[in-house]
């Protein structure tokens, strides 16, 4: 199980930070002592492209994307049950699919429109470069927040693959459930806001928060 490393005093908090910029501003700071000149930044777009830009150029660290799509519910496309990532690793929620009753066709579809997402995704965010040598490299993986997590643990499956030597996850906000889901299977977990209500959104961590358009990541990307 990873170490949680926290701000206790924004435990159970909202509206603690201003933006994602802050955040990563904040997440930076926290992150300083432990991470080697080494180590890479690997952004989740949208959301974590803002927060893992700042924190990559706070640390003098290199930045790349690591892009993960989560799979939609059919009924409440805001939601969903499990996620994918760009080389195809499929994360499934087994409890929430059996929940919600859904078929192993209605899934499979949904998987595959999600992968057809992915790939246009990637030729228009990663153009044809290469995804970066990882190994005896460490990572940290940064998302704008967690939620249910299941996005994180694609990402984190994909870069297993690659042979890094560390991983770290760098998110300024989270529920608890989430922190469980992911922590045994990195080294550790930085997480400033860590909630335990029952319903969660990434965005009450935030005062200003909107969803990103693909279009202001490709800013952010070019700068």
């Amino acid at each position: 199980m990873a170490e949680i490393i926290e701000e206790k005093v924004l435990r159970n908090k909202n509206y603690v930070f201003r933006d994602r910029a802050h955040a990563g501003e904040l997440l930076a700071r926290k992150l300083e002592p432990y991470v080697e000149s080494s180590s890479m930044v690997l952004a989740i777009p949208s959301g974590g492209v803002p927060v893992g830009k700042i924190i990559a150029k706070e640390l003098g660290l290199p930045f790349d994307l690591t892009i993960v799509r989560k799979l939609p519910i059919p009924c409440n496309t805001e939601a969903g049950f499990g996620s994918v990532s760009w080389d195809g690793e499929v994360m499934l929620n087994e409890r929430l699919v059996k929940q919600l009753q859904l078929g192993s066709e209605e899934v499979n579809r949904v998987i595959d429109d999600v992968k057809n997402e992915l790939e246009r995704r990637m030729e228009r965010f990663r153009g044809k470069r290469p995804f970066p040598e990882l190994k005896g490299i460490t990572v940290i993986i940064v998302d704008d927040g967690l939620a249910s997590g299941y996005t994180m643990l694609a990402a984190i499956s994909s870069i297993k693959k690659r042979s890094s030597a560390r991983i770290m996850v760098a998110v300024p906000t989270a529920s608890k459930n989430a922190l469980d889901l992911v922590s045994p299977y990195v080294d550790e977990i930085f997480c400033l806001n860590v909630r335990e209500t029952t319903i969660f959104a990434v965005a009450d961590a935030y005062q200003e928060w909107h969803d990103l358009t693909e279009q202001e990541v490709l800013e952010l990307l070019k700068k």
